[in-house]
């Protein structure tokens, strides 16, 4: 198995065969809260315009996600995995935008698998990936906005390879790590208030989760999935 580590929407628009598209904060910790709470599915989205669109034509019952890390207009919900904990999501659909997360999703056209990665999910997502024995797996740490690195998702990018190598990271190392990282800072700040210090502390309860994240082109949709390991 071939193991590359990507960063950035370049990485994402690079990714080949197996694709993880990783982003820690908050998207896909969100996404994989949702499930948990008995969501039936995820269309992934990089516009809130073609949310919103989608959700106008019956593709799905609610929106949510960010820009900038706050609610768009019209949106049912934040980019907040602690909001999606406390929501009553159970057999909805649900539409997903965010300025990271969903747009390395969208623009990994070049993948023919693709798993919506983060900490809370990362074992999960590293035993479905080898169940499946891709040739190529690309790893991508979307970061801020797809534009500069981040050290939870470049970190989430490391475990996840190490586990795929079969290796055994300390999960405490990279906690640490992370929350010493500069967009842990934003959480819990007052004048900040839409950055939820439980966001941060459930984002990094790392392998809770114990399923995958699968994502599937459908329809022309991106549609999102747990798969149990």
């Amino acid at each position: 198995m071939k193991i590359t580590v990507g960063s950035l929407l370049r990485g994402a628009q690079e990714a080949e065969g197996t694709a993880i598209i990783i982003d820690v904060f908050r998207a896909f910790t969100t996404a994989a809260v949702a499930f948990s709470r008995g969501a039936e599915r995820i269309v992934l989205v990089a516009e809130v315009a073609d949310a919103l669109r989608l959700r106008d034509e019956g593709h799905g019952d609610l929106c949510m996600g960010e820009v900038s890390g706050m609610r768009p207009e019209g949106f049912d919900f934040g980019n907040s995995p602690y909001e999606l904990s406390r929501a009553d999501v159970a057999g909805r659909r649900l539409i997903q935008s965010t300025r990271a997360g969903t747009v390395g999703v969208a623009a990994a056209t070049g993948a023919e698998r693709i798993y919506a990665g983060s900490l809370v999910t990362a074992e999960a997502t590293a035993m479905a990936v080898l169940r499946d024995s891709p040739q190529t797996v690309s790893i991508v740490a979307m970061g801020a906005e797809g534009r500069s690195r981040t050290d939870e998702d470049e970190q989430c990018a490391l475990y996840i390879r190490n586990l795929l190598l079969g290796l055994r990271p300390d999960r405490s190392a990279v906690r640490s790590l992370v929350l010493a990282g500069a967009e842990a800072q934003k959480y819990g700040d007052p004048a900040q208030p839409h950055f939820h210090s439980r966001d941060r502390d459930m984002a990094v309860e790392i392998d809770t989760v114990s399923f995958a994240i699968e994502i599937v082109r459908r329809d022309g949709l991106l549609v999102a999935t747990p798969k149990a390991v």
